[in-house]
C-alpha cells in the first residue's frame, strides 16, 4: 500500500523496506527533470529530513523522507535518465529504498485519496 506526504512524496512498504519517490503531481509541477542528486547508500535519514534533490528546467526541489531509516539502494538509472521521473514517477521513477527504523511513522501519512483531496 502506498502512503503520501503533504510535501508530495510517496512511500511503498514491503516488509521492512520502504521505496520512496515523488508523486506524479510533483513531477508535473517540476516540469522536465534534468538531474537527481541521489543520497549515498548507508546514509541514515530521519522522517522529514531532506533525502535528496531533484532539479528540473523550472526549479530545484528537495525530496523529504516520509519515514526514518537507512538508505540501502538508490535508483542509479536516474543518473543517466532523470526523465524517468516524468515518465513514471510512482513506478520506475522511484528514488531510494530505505530499511525502515520505525514502522509507526507510516501512521501519520496520507492515503492516496487523502493526498488527492489535499491538492
Amino acid at each position: 500500500m502506498k502512503k503520501f506526504t503533504k510535501t508530495h512524496e510517496w512511500v511503498e512498504v514491503e516488509g521492512k523496506i520502504a521505496t520512496i519517490g515523488i508523486t506524479e503531481h510533483a513531477a508535473e509541477e517540476l516540469g522536465d527533470v534534468t538531474f537527481v542528486e541521489l543520497p549515498e547508500e548507508g546514509k541514515e535519514v530521519k522522517k522529514g529530513e531532506a533525502l535528496c534533490a531533484v532539479e528540473s528546467v523550472k526549479s530545484a526541489s528537495d525530496v523529504y523522507s516520509p519515514v526514518s531509516g537507512k538508505v540501502i539502494e538508490v535508483n542509479t538509472e536516474l543518473d543517466a535518465s532523470p526523465e524517468i521521473i516524468n515518465e513514471d514517477a510512482e513506478g520506475k521513477g522511484w528514488i531510494v529504498k530505505l530499511e525502515l527504523s520505525d514502522e509507526s511513522e507510516l501512521d501519520g501519512l496520507l492515503t492516496e485519496e487523502e493526498y488527492k483531496n489535499s491538492l
